[in-house]
């Protein structure tokens, strides 16, 4: 039988072998940089790759001094060090010493090609992008059915307004079927008559994410009639589908809530607004009162009765004016003709005849007040005071004053 070795015994023969091969002590590897991640400690994790295969690297940050640039996916590099073997998990990665640029990987320059040739066509032009609508009620998610970035969208959403349906699509988003399935999800929640939908996935390496930057997606996105908001990676991922998408979110959670409208911001305004309407009806309320009272003055004063009733007045009033000058009229006639029947009183014959004067009238009754008028024989009538004598003229005999 042969012998029996523990894991440990192993990595620890294969680590003796990598460090016995001089040439592992220092390497230099060219590739592509890919799931590049900078640690809180310092230290540097990625992979590099080419066509056919990939290796794991680490950059402790005491080797980091030498690093003249930020190292990001995408990038074609040549990392100078030792290839060893981690013993705790058994797996060989290359410790760099040394990065240096080797220009552009090859997916990022299939992406600047096919970005500057669709943006040549017009398909990222603002002209073309759809507004979103401001109240929805169904939500369309084409993404994976598991992952942070659904159940993101379904919180989210949900929080905000919980009467909004969603219909997620279970889209492949990575390998070689994904474009295709992500195609096939658009157009099938266009059918579905969505009124918003969401595009994406959680964030990853820039092949991840390649099939967001496949030219059939964005021709699917760019198609589409309803507004679609590209939400693929982390907020400093971009991909064809941001551009040519009607909104790019850097997150699910952030597409979440660009799509959905938070319905207690929406009571609240309507609670505002409500209160405007209330103080406005009580304003106008107020002005129609005034204006009322105001109308019905002037028509209590144009009315029939009122009318009449100043016409009464003013009659009344006629009434007085014209019994006060008809009283000081009768006055002053009373007085005028108490002065008159003073005058009279002083003139008149029968005064005269009381103080011993009398007159001599003939018999028609007229005074005779001239010697002429009498002749010698003439009856004469001799009014007194308390009587009249008839007499005859027996002699004439004229005065000298006459």
């Amino acid at each position: 039988m042969s012998s029996v070795y523990t894991v440990t015994q192993v990595n620890s023969y294969i680590k003796n072998m990598f460090s016995q091969d001089f040439l592992l002590h220092a390497v230099a590897v060219k590739g592509e940089v890919s799931n590049c991640r900078y640690h809180p400690s310092g230290h540097i994790y990625f992979t590099l790759k080419d066509m056919k295969g990939t290796i794991s690297c680490v950059m402790f940050a005491g080797s980091r001094s030498g690093l003249a640039f930020r190292l990001a996916d995408g990038m074609q590099a040549v990392v100078s060090g030792s290839v060893e073997v981690y013993e705790k998990d058994g797996k060989y990665q290359l410790y760099a010493r040394k990065i240096t640029k080797d220009g552009q990987g090859y997916l990022y320059e299939q992406f600047e090609i096919l970005k500057n040739r669709l943006e040549e066509m017009g398909m990222f032009a603002s002209e073309y992008k759809q507004p979103l609508p401001r109240y929805i009620r169904k939500l369309g998610v084409v993404t994976a059915p598991s992952g942070a970035a659904v159940q993101d969208i379904i919180h989210i959403a949900a929080r905000r307004n919980p009467y909004v349906q969603i219909i997620l699509y279970p889209a492949t988003v990575q390998g070689e079927t994904a474009a295709a399935s992500i195609v096939k999800g658009i157009r099938t929640l266009e059918q579905e008559n969505v009124d918003v939908m969401i595009v994406g996935r959680g964030g990853g390496s820039i092949e991840d994410l390649w099939a967001f930057n496949e030219e059939i997606v964005a021709q699917a996105i760019f198609d589409c009639r309803v507004p679609v908001i590209s939400a693929v990676g982390h907020e400093t991922d971009f991909t064809i589908a941001d551009f040519v998408a009607d909104l790019r979110a850097p997150t699910p959670s952030a597409a979440a809530e660009l799509a959905v409208y938070d319905i207690r911001q929406l009571a609240e305004r309507l609670g505002d607004i409500e209160a405007t309407l209330k103080r406005l009806l009580r304003n106008k309320a107020e002005v129609n009162k005034y204006r009322l009272l105001s109308y019905r003055t002037r028509l209590q004063g144009a009315s029939p009765v009122m009318k009449i009733r100043e016409k009464r007045a003013y009659a009344l009033s006629l009434e007085g004016r014209l019994q006060d000058l008809m009283e000081g009229s009768i006055r002053r006639s009373r007085f005028r003709m108490e002065l008159q029947v003073a005058r009279l009183k002083g003139l008149s014959p029968l005064n005269k005849l009381s103080q011993g004067f009398s007159y001599v009238a003939d018999m028609q009754g007229k005074a005779v007040t001239d010697i002429g008028r009498v002749k010698v024989g003439d009856h004469l009538a001799i009014h007194l005071k308390n009587g009249i004598v008839t007499a005859q003229a027996i002699q004439r005999e004229r005065s000298e004053r006459a």
